[in-house]
């Protein structure tokens, strides 16, 4: 005998349309949680990078400030301005805040040896070096704007790079690491990217400002008189990090011609400050 409809077991039309509906709520809530998780991690992740880089570069700097000025009690190489332990060579003013503007250079020399000692008495073969560190613009593309011709324009940022020359007696002159077949220098090689500006300060014995920046052409009886070397070093995150842009006040240290001014952009800025004790200097 054959069944009633009505008897039989099933859902109706409208109840698998309640259940799709359901099933949907559902899946666009995980999926929002999902998306703000995600972008949360991704900002924190971002964040951490930016300030990992910027400790490393960092590391670099106090440690080879550090070593500024050390010369082995043998070692015969004439003393000149050239020599002198930390130069720094201060960003052109008037253009802070500009895409044009450039970071400050630091070269610190300091002397080594080239190898173990040789004959008997033991002899060393003494160098000079000078390790230089500066900021070239970034090659990055940001692909977030639109192209130049047939390519895209680079990030507003820099790059720093660093470079290890020694000096040579018979040039009185550095040499050209490219061509000095000596592997204790490199040429200019890029060791961090992403980054808006650095600045360095000298200060002398007291904890005061030496200005103007003593150099090999003016102010440079205070070449010497260089202690310790304040730092101010401006990462900034390798894509957009707020949602919304807004202008925010890049400011520098000590010297507020060299604040960087509002910059509008979704873009995450941290600057690093330090002190570098150039301990081979005396304090």
């Amino acid at each position: 005998m054959k069944k009633k409809l009505s008897s039989t077991a099933g859902v109706t039309l409208i109840e698998i349309l309640i259940g799709i509906l359901i099933s949907m709520v559902m899946m666009a809530a995980m999926f929002t949680s999902y998306t703000v998780v995600n972008s949360t991690y991704s900002q924190v992740t971002d964040k951490a990078n930016i300030s990992s880089a910027g400790r490393d570069i960092i590391g670099m700097l106090l440690k080879d400030i550090r070593i500024a000025g050390f010369k082995w009690y043998n070692d015969p190489t004439p003393v000149s301005d050239k020599h002198a332990p930390i130069i720094i060579t201060k960003a052109p003013e008037g253009n802070f805040g500009r895409d044009s503007h450039v970071c400050d250079k630091i070269e610190i020399v300091y002397g080594g040896v080239a190898g173990p000692p040789t004959g008997n008495p033991p002899v060393y073969d003494y160098e000079t070096y000078k390790i230089t560190y500066e900021c070239k613009k970034s090659k990055i593309l940001d692909k977030s704007k639109p192209k130049q011709g047939n390519t895209y324009p680079p990030i507003k940022a820099f790059a720093i790079y660093k470079s290890k020359v020694k000096w040579k007696n018979s040039d009185n002159d550095w040499a050209n690491p490219t061509t000095d077949n000596n592997n204790n220098t490199y040429a200019p090689e890029i060791v961090v990217d992403y980054i808006s500006d650095m600045v360095f300060h000298p200060l002398d014995e007291t904890g005061q400002l030496i200005d103007p920046v003593p150099s090999t052409k003016k102010n440079k009886d205070k070449l010497r008189k260089i202690k310790t070397v304040e730092i101010a070093l401006t990462v900034r995150s390798s894509k957009d990090f707020f949602k919304t842009s807004k202008k925010r006040e890049v400011i520098a240290i000590i010297n507020k011609k060299r604040n960087l001014g509002s910059k509008t952009d979704k873009i995450l800025r941290e600057t690093i400050v330090v002190t570098a004790h150039a301990r081979n200097l005396g304090l």
